[in-house]
């Protein structure tokens, strides 16, 4: 196996002038999308509680219509 190369520093600054400029912009898109996710989530649990709260209704009117044996 040969030896490992010198990597050439213009290289090595490159790479990790990259790996900073992803880091920061990786940084500014999580701050940027994050009250985005969170107001749609509050949406949908919004959403989730009218929807169990139809369902729950629903149960309790095909409970009472239910053919008994006390008719």
């Amino acid at each position: 196996m040969a030896p490992p190369v010198a990597v050439s520093p213009l290289i090595k600054t490159a790479r990790y002038s990259a790996l900073i400029v992803g880091i920061f912009y990786g940084k500014r898109r999580y701050d940027y999308l994050k009250p985005i996710a969170a107001e749609e989530k509050r949406i949908e649990e919004e959403e989730k509680k009218i929807r169990e709260e139809q369902e729950r209704i629903a149960k309790q009117l095909a409970e009472a219509n239910e053919d008994t044996i006390l008719k």
